[in-house]
């Protein structure tokens, strides 16, 4: 899947967690891979991937390493996210504020408490996915337009709101990349918009200059010395 220039650019933050994991996921569906430490290299990415982990030791080491504002900026200009376990705890309003909804942590149980699950995803057809659910989270409560992909007992597990895509689940531990190349379609959407944008508004700078010329040519310019002096018109050479 690219972008349209080429292979879409996408990051894992390697803070905490199975990074690796999601890398391979990613790069045998086409996109060039990248392990994102620095707040730098979010400037190039077309989407970025937060895993799974501890969600307060992935905080303080994004806030450490200056990345907590690095990916608000990311999300704000549009660029999608896809919140694994962990990672749909740090996108939620209480915590990085990037989707309209809030979690529970360890809201199955705790390590033993872990399982597996076939889980019917909108937007992933009808055959189930294979969910892996380890100290999973489920999201208490959301606003109205986040729209809810999955559910576990009547709590969502999966739900995107606009650029993020969020789960309570592990998608990079089986063998079903659905999901990942459900987040690389909304990233190749996201980056023919952005295109689409720029090009929209360089044609109208572009039109806006060649009306300026036009008009300036128009009106001839006035060639003069002194004051007195009588001007001569500009015939434009």
């Amino acid at each position: 899947m690219t972008s349209g220039e080429g292979p879409l650019r996408i990051g894992v933050l390697a803070v905490q967690g199975d990074f690796e994991a999601h890398r391979r996921m990613l790069e045998a569906l086409g996109a060039r891979v990248s392990e994102v430490r620095a707040p730098e290299q979010l400037e190039v990415l077309d989407g970025l991937v937060v895993p799974g982990g501890e969600s307060t030791t992935i905080g303080m080491g994004m806030e450490r390493d200056g990345l907590d504002s690095a990916v608000r900026t990311h999300a704000e200009a549009g660029r999608p996210i896809l919140g694994c376990c962990a990672g749909m705890i740090v996108c939620d309003r209480s915590h990085l504020g990037l989707a309209d909804y809030d979690c529970r942590r360890n809201a199955f149980g705790r390590q033993l408490q872990s399982f597996e699950q076939d889980l019917r995803v909108v937007g992933l057809g009808d055959e189930p996915l294979r969910a892996v659910f380890i100290r999973a989270p489920w999201v208490e409560e959301h606003g109205a337009d986040v729209e809810v992909l999955a559910e576990v007992e009547g709590h969502p597990v999966a739900v995107r709101d606009g650029g993020v895509l969020a789960v309570a689940f592990h998608p990079e531990l089986t063998d079903d990349s659905r999901l990942h190349a459900l987040f690389m379609a909304m990233c190749t959407t996201s980056t023919r918009t952005s295109s689409d944008t720029a090009r929209t508004s360089s044609d109208t700078a572009r039109t806006s200059s060649d009306t300026s010329r036009t008009s300036s040519a128009a009106r001839p310019g006035v060639r003069g010395g002194d004051a007195g002096d009588v001007g001569t018109l500009d015939d434009g050479r």
